[in-house]
């Protein structure tokens, strides 16, 4: 591993690299925090990507990728006369303080929970109005359950025992099941949504990420489908040319690869 002075070094080189391209190159001139927003979340999700399939070379790729735009946002606010990269590490490091008493402080916690819960108090007492105030708007949905759920926790909101979120599943399947039989599909909607959301506090409980959950399986489904595909082409065959149960023997013998 690289020694801190090295690491130092590399960030003062990719500093001047910034600012080398933010003069002369015409791409990066033009552009702006608006312009990169999108990009930037794009590299966000490479980079949770890279993370689900445990690529230690593709993550450090994307991070540095994620990195370039933290840069550039910074170069771009020093131009403008905002903030520049140290305000943005001062400003992260004070919060680390703050936040961490326990280790800046005389705060004692006994374990993780504590600390979660410390953390979600110093933010109401720093100005928040709510505890949701920092779950952004835009959040895919899944995820923003999840946080959502997780940040009340953090205040004491909560399930005592994972069964009774079990039961409060089950519960929200059976009134599901009975708008379903009613057939009203404003209903169903609303009742499919609980049903979502009360399975994300029970993943929570059971310490399984389920977004992470979630796109494994998109993984392994795709992974397995396009086995099926390829099957179905070395056979002269279209899918829609397959019958149920040819499809279901490709299918089995993917699941075993």
């Amino acid at each position: 591993m690289n020694s801190r002075n090295d690491q130092l070094n590399a960030l003062d080189r990719l500093l001047t690299i910034m600012d080398e391209l933010r003069a002369q190159c015409p791409w990066d001139k033009k552009q702006t925090m608006q312009s990169l927003r999108h990009l930037t979340i794009e590299e966000t999700y490479e980079l949770g990507d890279a993370i689900l399939d445990n690529d230690s070379e593709e993550i450090k790729k994307e991070l540095g990728d994620l990195l370039l735009h933290i840069v550039f946002y910074a170069k771009i606010g020093s131009e403008t006369g905002d903030f520049d990269i140290a305000d943005v590490c001062h400003s992260i490091s004070e919060k680390l303080i703050h936040r961490h008493p326990h280790i800046y402080g005389d705060v004692e916690v006994a374990d993780e929970e504590e600390v979660k819960k410390n953390w979600e108090n110093i933010k109401l007492s720093e100005g928040k109005k709510s505890v949701l105030e920092g779950v952004p708007a835009s959040l895919p949905a899944l995820v923003k359950a999840n946080r959502i759920q997780d940040k009340v926790s953090g205040v004491g909101f909560d399930w005592e025992e994972p069964q009774q979120v079990f039961e409060k599943l089950q519960e929200e399947l059976g009134e599901l099941k009975d708008e379903i039989e009613k057939g009203e599909e404003q209903r169903i909607e609303a009742e499919f949504g609980d049903v979502l959301f009360s399975m994300v506090n029970y993943a929570r409980f059971l310490k399984v990420n389920p977004e992470n959950a979630l796109e494994r399986t998109n993984k392994k489904f795709i992974k397995r489908f396009s086995y099926l595909e390829a099957r179905a082409k070395e056979a002269g065959k279209s899918l829609k040319e397959m019958t149920l149960a040819e499809m279901d023997v490709h299918w089995n013998k993917a699941k075993s690869l």
